[in-house]
């Protein structure tokens, strides 16, 4: 009877080498280091902090600078301009022209249609301390035009200003306290498991505070800067 199929030594070794090689590759893929089994990998903290920045600079930007009105702030309140739609909302900026114009700012509205969601917007806008009432045209020449008139900046509304410039402060340090819990948890389950040298584990640890202690610096160097600003108003 003729056997169809043989095996050999010498395939034998062939088979075994190609086995042995095809290990090898296999653990060398899979023992490759990723940015997570690095303990002093901090893109994710990084990229917290800078987001936390980021918020307390919009926040902060939305106040009186130098107790003085910041019509950035109008820019940004969020207009219905249609009532069949009443879920879609556009910016202010959207729809109008911001001319600041000594004590007072002009809001030039492109279409008559927006006029009345402008005005009510405005009103209503919880970004307003104190709130404003928008008027029309005094010479009743334009009627996409409304006028609001800014109340001078008093001893109180500078208070109140940097009272919210320091909670903005307090909130951001609150998110870099946070992103550094989570990295500080990462670094502990990495010694728990063995994942990294001790001596890796300690100089990750030291470098996280670095990052935290920059981050936080940032934040009050930002926060000085506008309580300053405010004061000097």
């Amino acid at each position: 009877m003729t056997r169809l199929f043989t095996t050999t030594p010498h395939l034998h070794k062939k088979g075994a080498k190609a086995a042995r090689d095809a290990a090898q590759t296999s653990s060398s893929t899979t023992s490759t280091p990723t940015p997570s089994d690095d303990p002093s990998d901090f893109t994710a903290l990084e990229t917290e902090i800078t987001t936390a920045l980021d918020r307390l600079k919009t926040d902060l930007s939305k106040l009186r600078t130098g107790g003085r009105f910041n019509p950035e702030i109008l820019e940004n309140i969020r207009v219905k301009p249609h009532k069949t739609t009443p879920t879609t909302t556009v910016k202010l900026s959207d729809i109008a022209q911001i001319i600041p114009k000594g004590r007072t700012v002009q809001v030039l509205v492109g279409e008559q249609e927006h006029v009345k969601p402008a005005n009510s917007a405005i009103q209503t806008s919880t970004l307003l301390n104190p709130p404003l009432t928008p008027q029309p045209d005094p010479t009743g020449l334009n009627p996409l035009l409304l006028i609001l008139n800014i109340p001078p900046p008093t001893a109180e509304t500078r208070r109140a200003a940097i009272a919210e410039a320091t909670k903005a402060g307090e909130k951001a340090g609150t998110a870099i306290r946070e992103a550094r819990a989570r990295q500080q948890k990462k670094i502990r389950g990495m010694q728990v498991s063995k994942a990294a040298r001790p001596d890796d584990l300690k100089k990750a640890g030291v470098g996280m505070e670095k990052v935290v202690e920059r981050g936080t610096g940032e934040v009050r160097k930002v926060v000085e800067g506008v309580r300053k600003g405010l004061e000097a108003g």
